[in-house]
């Protein structure tokens, strides 16, 4: 199929709509807080079997082309053995299904909301969008927080994987309730792997694991608790890998390489081993590090993803090893969110082949090679807490709305290289910042250098308790980009603006909102 830029549908039951802005939901108060599940009903740490994501299959391939029908379903399951839980997620599944994609396959998924019309304990309106963190979409297929659909809708995206290899995620990007919405289970992985990558050796197959990690806290009826009247942030106190609790890993005596997202609402992990060795960083959200990183403990906040390696050759077979999660001052912790998971070390025989970490990774990614111009550009982002809402300069997404979205916090010119410094004197509060459509370094942190495992090419950023941080990136896709804080709470109260990327010799960008009048998928093949 050949697909043009502006192949996007919005329609439903197969037939074209126009799009539709909804009315802004408040973020509902508690109507009279329900009892919570007491720790004694949470099973024994390390006694549920870790479990992987499923995998999504496609439902067409063609030459270029995998095409993929995910549906948003409300279902229910036990993330809590012998307890089940009403959740939202993609194909029924918590975590969402993994998309397996591949460098320069282009990926075209049909997401059809299939929820309920209002969230049944939380009474919004169940509308969604997907954003695809860490792809380099344009701008109709990125998850714009107002380009949604409604339930009974469906819309086509189309993810063309023109990047370097990376571990991205997909999640959903709703304004107003994308916290929920992603509590509730709207988010999975999406994997690009890149030809370049695997000649370098590193574990793959069995060897290569997805880890999404999350939070929840529990009704005593089983049902997900949420406080709603809390702007600060969403922390539970039962710790989710890959939707299981405290899970134990079998491993076999060789390397693993682990691709870890941060996937919960507002808590940050502060993470090593239990046996004090090192957790070898060889990249992050936006590819490959230039090199590997070994580091005794990483911190990793809300949507930021680091690929590490373990060798557990030098265990012998009977050791347990254990992933502990350190207390950072501006989560809410719990006894229970101390440990992660813990990985059995086995005698079991296994594959040699690629067992490796080289001395070098991917020194030549131009993200974190292309130089700093003499005179670069610098701008300015504050973030600012005023009037109840978080805000980006005193800005919240809805004054973009106010300003029929013409509200910008920077026009950037396509093919510019800039200096983008963000400030967090908000006091007490930690902001991880996304930008999306660019991948960019962090070139500095308090005017010192980034943190070691910081050195790969990123997307999110931790912006710490009074803290700066400077940006290095250049940008290739023209149209309106989202900025925001993706502790996703903030992000709900309102913490959201854009930019704008301009080609000034090029055709004008496509709009977030950009529509065609045919789908992408043939409805004699879903």
């Amino acid at each position: 199929m050949n697909v043009s830029r502006r192949s996007l549908v919005l329609g439903a039951a197969g037939a074209g709509a126009a799009i539709a802005v909804p009315t802004l939901l408040p973020f509902r108060a508690d109507s009279g807080a329900p009892a919570r599940l007491p720790a004694s009903k949470f099973p024994k740490m390390f006694t549920v079997p870790f479990a992987h994501a499923p995998v999504a299959q496609p439902i067409r391939r063609d030459a270029t082309t995998d095409y993929y029908r995910i549906s948003l379903e409300q279902f229910t399951a036990e993330l809590l053995p012998g307890i089940r839980t009403s959740l939202y997620g993609y194909n029924g599944s918590f975590p969402g299904p993994t998309i397996r994609a591949n460098r320069g396959r282009t990926v075209v998924a049909r997401f059809e909301n299939n929820l309920p019309s209002m969230h049944p304990a939380w009474a919004y309106e169940s509308f969604a969008t997907i954003h695809l963190h860490g792809g380099g979409s344009l701008p109709q297929y990125d998850g714009y927080a107002s380009d949604i659909i409604h339930p009974g809708e469906f819309k086509d995206y189309v993810w063309l994987n023109t990047e370097c290899g990376r571990s991205a995620w997909y999640h959903d990007h709703a304004m107003h309730h994308t916290s929920l919405n992603v509590y509730a289970g709207l988010a999975g992985r999406y994997l690009v792997d890149d030809p370049a990558d695997f000649a370098l050796g590193l574990p793959r197959g069995e060897f290569d694991v997805s880890l999404q990690l999350s939070d929840a806290m529990f009704q005593a009826d089983g049902g997900l608790y949420a406080s709603l009247k809390d702007t600060k942030g969403l922390w539970g106190d039962v710790l989710l890998v890959n939707g299981r609790p405290w899970p134990l890993m079998k491993v076999k005596r060789r390397k693993y390489r682990f691709r870890m997202v941060n996937a919960c609402g507002s808590r940050t992990f502060f993470l090593r081993l239990s046996t004090g060795d090192p957790l070898v960083v060889i990249g992050s959200d936006a590819g490959l590090a230039p090199a590997p990183i070994p580091v005794p403990s990483f911190r990793i906040t809300n949507g930021e993803r680091y690929d590490f390696v373990v060798d557990f050759a030098k265990y012998p077979a009977g050791t347990r090893v254990e992933l502990i999660n350190d207390s950072l001052p501006y989560n809410d912790d719990y006894p229970t969110t101390r440990k992660v998971m813990a990985f059995d070390v086995v005698a079991d025989e296994f594959d040699p082949a690629n067992n490796d970490v080289p001395r070098e990774l991917a020194p030549s990614n131009p993200v974190m090679t292309t130089p700093t111009p003499a005179k670069p550009t610098i701008r300015n982002f504050k973030t600012i807490r005023q009037g109840g809402e978080w805000t980006i300069n005193g800005n919240t997404w809805n004054d973009v709305i106010d300003s029929e979205y013409g509200l910008v916090e920077a026009t950037v010119l396509k093919g510019s290289t800039e200096i983008w410094e963000f400030q967090n004197n908000s006091g007490g509060w930690s902001h991880p910042m996304h930008v999306h459509g660019v991948d960019a370094r962090i070139i500095s942190r308090n005017g010192k250098a980034p943190y070691a495992y910081e050195n790969c090419p990123k997307d999110t950023f931790r912006l710490g308790e009074n803290e700066t941080i400077r940006l290095q990136m250049t940008f290739h896709e023209p149209g309106k980009y989202m900025i925001h804080c993706h502790n996703v709470v903030h992000e709900d109260h309102d913490m959201m603006s854009q930019y704008e990327c301009i080609d000034p010799n090029g055709p004008a960008a496509d709009s977030p909102f950009a529509a065609a009048a045919e789908p992408l998928l043939d409805a004699r093949e879903l």
